[in-house]
């Protein structure tokens, strides 16, 4: 999330974050390109009108450096000209403010679902996973996850069987308020592996991280 205005930034995010997205916040442009050459974000929610570096200016960067991240370009202006613009340095959608906070949550999910490295459905063996609808069963009994392990199930099975680290599992599940000393990845692996039930699934490779 890409807003100079404070306030706002952080209702938006903590919103986004009751919907089940982990959230960055970057203040400015120069801060945005930063976080963006750290992490592979899925949607990138970006302000036009930023200090530093201009939202024009970093929806470019975005676009040159990663061929997954999708933008969502917020701006004041209205006029078709300025989404016309915005369109054209490479955003994948243009959301003029006020905006009603559904739509955005709405276009954030299309966007995130237009990732090539995201089937609908998940299988492993004879546990299934609907990244769509967000279901989980195995052997047909259907599971119920919270939305972190959600996540990491969806991390774990998107991996092809590589180990994915805890760093990696805290920068896609979690967000950059994660207390880095914090156990929370392992407690959570650790739920999920009961939730999943016998034969285990998730194997832990000592000094690494968690394989599928």
């Amino acid at each position: 999330m890409v807003e100079d205005e404070h306030v706002l930034a952080r209702n938006i995010a903590e919103g986004l974050r009751d919907a089940g997205f982990a959230v960055d916040i970057a203040l400015d442009g120069a801060s945005a390109l930063t976080k963006i050459d750290l992490v592979e974000y899925d949607v990138v929610v970006l302000d036009r009108d930023l200090p530093r570096v201009h939202g024009d200016a970093v929806c470019r960067a975005i676009t040159l450096r990663s061929a997954s991240s999708r933008v969502i370009m917020l701006t004041a202006a209205a006029e078709v000209d300025d989404r016309v613009a915005g369109l054209s340095i490479g955003a994948d959608d243009y959301l003029p403010k006020p905006f009603a906070f559904a739509e955005l949550v709405a276009r954030i999910r299309a966007l995130a679902r237009r990732r090539p490295a995201a089937p609908p459905v998940l299988v492993n063996a004879d546990l299934t996973v609907d990244t769509a609808r967000r279901t989980v069963s195995r052997s047909g009994r259907p599971i119920s996850l919270t939305r972190k392990e959600f996540g990491v199930l969806e991390e774990l099975l998107l991996a092809g069987g590589a180990v994915v680290s805890a760093e990696q599992l805290i920068d896609r599940v979690w967000d950059e308020h994660l207390d880095a000393f914090s156990n929370i990845v392992q407690v959570t692996v650790g739920r999920l592996r009961r939730k999943l039930g016998y034969p285990p699934l998730i194997h832990t490779i000592i000094g690494t991280g968690y394989r599928i």
